[in-house]
């Protein structure tokens, strides 16, 4: 393997097995951040210092909150000589965004939230994101859905971002631009995998033009692996490769790829898309396919409900509406998806789905389930089991 550093240096590498964890970066979608001071992606530890640098007043900000390596001290130095902005724009409501607000509202800027389709957190589904819309308006943070930003507004330092709503948003064409004055934006529209290392080795891509791998990781080339954001996966409920770039998968399968090329084969194991994030003291949590067309896509004939019920016995201090929605295939029975959104540990619940889901669970398997019960932490009924049994109520109709 030729290798050649960022200083120019070059030599030959050789080895007898190869991990690429590249990892990924995040994407800007049609939007140019570079040069635009005030205008942030997020997704490693130099963009972060630089936020924190550049909403910090000048006089202020203490360089050593910047004391790692990581950094970009020259980038961090000129966003610390900006003044600190009063108000920020968030273009995307996924993970980044809805952390993002809260982050920002936390540091006392007036936080505008733009999200192109009707809700936020869309892979969670729409009971979650509303309730998480909610909190976010509650905490004083602008919430705008079905509001795609078509560009950032500003010439050396960002000004406004500009949203340009669909023809049947408005009747006159002049009305379907909307600008909003901002000092800041943080774009957190998605990543991509960095697989260009490997441009022209032949390796094949897969799903999100990731590193295609398979179960020990083990990429098309002879003895090269790939793990983390870079490669692909195979789908806990399809079967089926996807791309899934979160913090667990990554962990796991380049663990499981050590144990392989030191001898011990190991399987690097499916996801099923288990994710949680919280936007202030609202938990979300979601696993598998929660969309139903999603599901139809791949092959099931899905069923959903969607109930509340009670964190803990109503009569317990703490008790708190908890939405769990569940997804099953009405062939088979199989739970194939949920999510869970409420303020007293909704999230943590989501891992029992997980577990059903990784053991291709039925609905009345799960409802047969035996959970933990005490008042302060559970009722009689979890939420996870009012919701299969209703579930399973609408499979038999």
């Amino acid at each position: 393997m030729r290798v050649e550093t960022a200083e120019g240096e070059a030599f030959e590498q050789p080895y007898a097995d190869l991990l690429v964890a590249t990892g990924g970066r995040a994407t800007t979608g049609g939007f140019d951040v570079d040069g635009l001071d005030g205008a942030f992606t997020l997704h490693h530890m130099d963009a972060a210092a630089a936020i924190d640098a550049y909403i910090a007043e000048p006089d202020d900000y203490d360089p050593e909150r910047a004391d790692v390596s990581a950094v970009d001290r020259d980038r961090v130095e000129r966003n610390a000589a900006q003044p600190a902005p009063e108000s920020a724009a968030i273009v995307g409501g996924g993970y980044v965004g809805v952390e993002m607000a809260e982050a920002l509202s936390g540091r006392g800027l007036d936080v505008h939230l733009f999200q192109r389709s009707s809700h936020l957190l869309p892979p969670f589904g729409e009971a979650v994101g509303e309730r998480a819309a909610d909190e976010l308006d509650a905490r004083d943070v602008t919430v705008h859905t079905d509001a795609p930003v078509d560009a950032l507004v500003g010439d050396d330092r960002i000004e406004a971002v500009r949203i340009e709503r669909g023809a049947s948003d408005a009747d006159a064409g002049d009305d379907r631009i909307e600008t909003v004055p901002v000092e800041m934006a943080v774009v957190g529209v998605g990543i991509r995998p960095n697989t260009e290392l490997l441009d022209g080795t032949g390796v094949e891509l897969g799903e999100g033009d990731a590193i295609r791998t398979d179960d020990h990781g083990r990429t098309n080339l002879p003895h090269v692996y790939a793990a983390g954001d870079c490669a692909t996966a195979t789908h806990a409920v399809t079967g089926e490769e996807t791309w899934m770039p979160l913090g667990l998968t990554a962990n796991r399968a380049g663990r499981a790829i050590g144990a392989t090329v030191a001898g011990d084969p190991t399987p690097v194991g499916d996801v099923a898309e288990t994710a949680v994030v919280k936007a202030f003291d609202m938990e979300c949590g979601r696993v598998g396919i929660t969309d139903p067309e999603a599901a139809r896509d791949a092959g099931f004939d899905p069923v959903s409900e969607t109930v509340t019920a009670g964190s803990r016995s109503g009569y317990y201090p703490g008790a708190a509406p908890t939405d769990v929605t569940l997804v099953a295939d009405r062939d088979t029975g199989r739970l194939v998806g949920g999510s869970i959104v409420g303020p007293d540990r909704a999230a943590v619940r989501i891992d029992t789905l997980a577990t059903a889901i990784e053991a291709d669970m039925t609905v009345a398997e799960v409802e047969r389930l035996d959970l933990a019960y005490a008042p302060p932490f559970s009722p009689v009924w979890d939420p996870i089991l009012v919701a299969a049994k209703v579930l399973n109520g609408s499979l038999d109709d």
